[in-house]
């Protein structure tokens, strides 16, 4: 039950936050919009103010925004869509994935600032029996504080450490009740891990930045991410890496997931599900905004709008190939929970 609220709130704000963009840029420019709705189906209320109605529907699951003439309807009212500058409407349709970016750097400023980050340390929460921590006398509550009678002070350090000592015995210092213990430790290789452990589970601690820090970090995962999106989209068309998307049966996976890790997991995808959502809304795939963007910018080049028409029907086709790629994707999906075992 809680994921579903979870799934549900999430995609209910991203795309909420998303038409918000659309609505409020439209509104800065005065353009006339006829509706702006959180939610889809019969509504629960919808009062109108002015010229718009604002509808809460019964069905969470994002919104929508009505601008007049944006069906490129002929008209001569100079406040409907077609009939606003062309920087005007580009901007309102940027507005959208980029309002998506701002609220994942809010989410990220959240999650590192308020929420606090896990942070792992060299204190043991547990230790896996039969493993070479186990068999060396390591125990929950344990600190080790050396490696090599050097010190450490992170839980990375010590990674390292094991990383670095692969193929000989780490002699380990550790305290335990203030009582001093030296010991020696022989990683051994996991073949589920595929990689060489000792056994041991660190015990974490809850980091919280300050407002500024917590900002500016947001900030920055979020450029990250941007970054790292667009640079593997380009590696992606260059086939240096596999084709990966994920739909809503995985997204659905990820969140059940983020639940039982905790709410620090959770704003973590949150953020990034925004993030992803505002820049694969700019992909020049029709019905998406990216191809109105790549139409306003056509229109700007040839001097001369397409025909409403022509575009209109662009747009059908695109629904058509977007549902037939989502139901691909989550074909995917479905075949890899079951070929996994996963369950939620």
């Amino acid at each position: 039950m809680a994921t579903v609220v979870a799934l549900v709130a999430i995609f209910g704000i991203l795309v909420s936050v998303h038409e918000l963009g659309h609505f409020l840029m439209g509104k800065a420019f005065g353009m006339g919009i006829t509706e702006f709705s959180l939610g889809f189906g019969p509504a629960l209320l919808s009062p109108k103010w002015g010229e718009t109605r604002y509808s809460l529907r019964i069905i969470p699951l994002g919104g929508y925004v009505r601008i007049a003439g944006m069906e490129m309807n002929q008209s001569d009212n100079p406040n409907d869509y077609p009939n606003r500058p062309l920087w005007q409407r580009f901007s309102v349709i940027f507005a959208g994935p980029v309002m998506n970016l701002i609220l994942a750097g809010v989410i990220f400023a959240l999650a590192f600032g308020p929420i606090g980050t896990p942070t792992p340390t060299t204190s043991i929460a547990a230790t896996i029996p039969h493993y070479p921590a186990y068999t060396a006398g390591i125990r929950a509550g344990d600190r080790i504080t050396a490696i090599d009678h050097q010190p450490i002070k992170t839980w990375d350090e010590l990674k390292q450490a094991i990383v670095d000592h692969v193929h000989h015995p780490i002699a380990m210092t550790l305290e335990r009740h203030g009582v001093v213990h030296q010991v020696t430790v022989q990683p051994r290789y996991d073949k589920a891990q595929k990689r060489y452990i000792i056994g041991i589970e660190p015990a974490t601690v809850t980091v919280h930045l300050g407002p500024l820090a917590a900002i500016r970090s947001g900030i920055t995962y979020t450029i990250n991410l941007t970054a790292g999106w667009f640079t593997y989209m380009f590696e992606m068309i260059e086939g240096r890496v596999p084709m990966a998307f994920t739909g809503p049966v995985g997204i659905a996976v990820y969140v059940n997931q983020a639940v039982h890790v905790g709410i620090w997991s959770l704003f973590m995808l949150a953020g990034a599900l925004s993030a992803n959502l505002g820049l694969f809304n700019v992909l020049p795939i029709p019905v998406l905004d990216g191809s109105r963007l790549f139409l306003l910018g056509l229109e700007g080049v040839r001097r001369r709008p397409m025909k409403p028409e022509h575009e209109n029907l662009i747009h059908m086709v695109g629904f058509v190939v977007l549902i037939l790629f989502v139901l691909v994707i989550t074909y995917h999906d479905v075949s890899h929970l079951f070929h996994t075992g996963a369950a939620f």
